[in-house]
C-alpha cells in the first residue's frame, strides 16, 4: 500500500490535470495549479476542464488554485506539466517559494520539447532555475500516453527516468495502478530526447495522411525517424536502448498514428494544404512538435548530426518549402545503408 502523499501539480491541460485526477484516485491529497481564475472555478464547482478535456469529470477531491504557494505549501512531490516555453519561469518562480516555504521536494517534469535558443532539455532548465537544496531530486515521466485514453482507464505504460534510480522507483509507486503501468529508467538524456524529437515526426506523420498517402509511407517515415532521434540523442550521451523503448519508439508510434495527438492533427491540416498559422490559431493548444523542430535543426547542425526528415519539416514548416517538393527530394537523396 502506498502511503498518501500531498502532491502539486503546475499546470492544468489536457495531460497535467488528467494525471493530477489519477493520482487523487490513486489516494494521493493533490492541489493542481492553474493561471485561469475561470478554468480553476469550473474544476471545483463543475469538476470539468473543456478546454482541454470535454468528457472528463474529475474527482470532487481534486482541489484547483491560481495561488502557486498555496498548492505548493507542505507539497513533498511536485508535478510540472507546462509547456517547454514557459517552464523556465515557472520553475524560477517556483524556486523562490521553495525558499520561502523552506521545503525541498522532489520535482517530476512531462514536459516534452527542447528550449529555443538554447536547445536545453527540460530537466536542464529545471536545474538550472531551481536550486539543489529546493529539491530532492528531478524524475522524468515520459511514454506513449494519450490524456484521452488515460482517462477512460485504457492501458497505459511509461516510464520514469532519474539519474537517482530510487527517485524514479518513489514515481512509480505513486502512479502505478490497475491501467496506469511504470518502469523506471536512469537515462534522463534519452527519455528527454525521444519524447521532445517524437514530436517532429508526429507532424511529418500527419502530412503524409492529409496528402492521402498509406500505411507503407507512415511506417517507413516512423522507422526513419526513430533513426533520427536516436542519432541526436546517442550524440548528448544517451544509451540507445533507450530509443526501442517506451520514452523511445513507443511514445513515437503512438504520437504519429493517433487523432489525438494534436503534433499528428496540425501536420494533417498542413497536408490539406492550411498554412502553418492558421494550423497553430485554430488548434488552441501548444503544438511542441512546431517548436521542436526549429531547435533540432539547429541542433542537429551544430553537433553535425544527419536528420534529413527533420530538415524537411524545417523547411516546409519555416521556409515555406511546399510540402510534396520537401517529400519528393527525401525520396530522392543518395541511397545508403540502413544502419548508417
Amino acid at each position: 500500500m502506498v502511503m498518501a502523499e500531498k502532491i502539486a501539480v503546475l499546470g492544468a491541460g489536457s495531460w497535467g490535470s488528467t494525471l493530477a485526477n489519477m493520482l487523487v484516485e490513486n489516494g494521493h491529497s493533490v492541489m493542481l495549479w492553474a493561471r485561469n481564475q475561470e478554468q480553476v472555478d469550473r474544476l471545483n464547482t463543475e469538476h470539468r476542464n473543456p478546454e482541454y478535456m470535454k468528457d472528463l469529470v474529475y474527482s470532487d477531491q481534486l482541489v484547483a488554485t491560481t495561488d502557486m504557494r498555496a498548492a505548493v505549501k507542505d507539497a513533498s512531490v511536485l508535478l510540472i506539466v507546462i509547456p517547454t516555453k514557459g517552464l523556465r519561469q515557472v520553475a524560477h518562480q517556483l524556486d523562490q517559494l521553495l525558499g520561502e516555504l523552506r521545503q525541498r521536494p522532489l520535482i517530476i517534469h512531462a514536459t516534452k520539447g527542447l528550449e529555443q535558443n538554447t536547445y536545453k532539455r527540460p530537466s536542464e532548465m529545471l536545474e538550472e532555475e531551481i536550486a539543489p537544496d529546493h529539491r530532492r531530486g528531478i524524475v522524468v515521466l515520459s511514454g506513449p500516453s494519450h490524456a484521452e485514453d488515460v482517462a477512460i482507464k485504457d492501458m497505459t505504460a511509461v516510464t520514469a527516468a532519474s539519474t537517482v534510480l530510487d527517485n524514479a522507483k518513489e514515481v512509480q509507486k505513486l502512479f502505478s495502478n490497475s491501467y496506469f503501468r511504470v518502469y523506471t529508467n536512469d537515462d534522463v538524456i534519452g527519455a528527454e530526447f525521444g519524447a521532445a524529437l517524437k514530436n517532429i515526426i508526429a507532424i511529418g506523420a500527419g502530412a503524409l495522411q492529409g496528402l492521402g498517402y498509406h500505411d507503407n509511407a507512415r511506417a517507413a517515415l516512423i522507422t526513419r525517424g526513430l533513426a533520427e532521434i536516436r542519432r541526436l540523442g546517442v550524440a548528448f550521451g544517451a544509451n540507445p536502448m533507450t530509443f526501442i523503448g517506451l520514452s523511445g519508439v513507443g511514445d513515437l508510434v503512438v504520437t504519429a498514428t493517433s487523432k489525438n495527438s494534436r503534433n499528428w492533427r496540425a501536420g494533417y491540416q498542413l497536408g490539406q494544404g492550411q498554412k502553418l498559422a492558421d494550423v497553430i490559431q485554430n488548434m488552441g493548444m501548444v503544438i511542441e512538435g512546431v517548436y521542436t523542430t526549429k531547435a533540432a535543426y539547429e541542433l542537429s547542425r551544430k553537433r553535425q548530426v544527419k536528420m534529413p526528415i527533420t530538415e524537411a519539416l524545417y523547411e516546409v514548416l519555416y521556409s515555406g518549402k511546399d510540402i510534396k517538393d520537401a517529400i519528393s527530394q527525401l525520396m530522392s537523396r543518395d541511397l545508403t545503408s540502413e544502419i548508417e
